[in-house]
């Protein structure tokens, strides 16, 4: 073996030992605790608990337009941009509702009630109580664009309307790992929808 094969069979596990220990970390990372009430063939139906959250809105209608700057302004209120200089742990998944005014929103780890949270710096971070609701969820692996993102909304609302469920509100991206993990990604779309297990 030549010390340029070498180098690179070192440098490619290397990577490859980051990468996997980065997607363990990554599922460690404290998420909302749903229930599945029903699976389907390409989507479920989750019931998810109440969710203090850290939302920012964009004035635009994209994901490649809108993700950077809403994840910088919610991330700048977690990382000490409050009026306690306090650091907040980050959570997943993070969740990006897409429309005429797309938003960003952090949900906020379970330690912290509503009461507790400190105020953001920023007049473009508003805190929120998200009561429980019901979701429709569709998951795809690999790195989202807008692209992708369409084509999986569109399934999500094709085979809601099979099983005649009905969307209520906008479609939201959730995405679960940071943009430098390339291994074991996770992102859903997911719409709320009016479920009855009766169905």
């Amino acid at each position: 073996m030549t010390n340029t094969s070498y180098f690179f069979s070192v440098a490619f596990v290397l990577l490859l030992m980051s990468q996997l220990f980065m997607a363990y970390r990554t599922s460690n990372i404290e998420s909302p605790n749903y229930i599945v009430v029903k699976s389907f063939e390409k989507f479920e139906i989750r019931n998810y608990p109440a969710m203090n959250i850290a939302q920012t809105v964009m004035n635009s209608d994209g994901y490649k337009e809108s993700s950077s700057n809403g994840f910088r302004t919610v991330a700048n209120y977690i990382f000490g941009g409050n009026k306690e200089n306090k650091k907040i742990a980050m959570t997943s998944p993070v969740i990006m509702e897409i429309g005429d005014d797309s938003k960003m929103s952090f949900v906020m780890p379970k330690e912290h009630s509503y009461e507790n949270l400190p105020e953001p710096n920023s007049a473009n971070v508003e805190l929120l109580k998200i009561q429980p609701k019901t979701y429709a969820v569709i998951a795809f692996k690999g790195f989202a664009n807008d692209e992708k993102i369409e084509k999986y909304s569109k399934m999500l609302l094709h085979c809601m309307k099979v099983e005649n469920l009905k969307p209520i509100g906008a479609i939201q991206y959730l995405g679960y790992n940071p943009p430098w993990q390339v291994l074991g990604r996770t992102n859903e779309v997911a719409v709320e929808v009016v479920y009855s297990k009766k169905l």
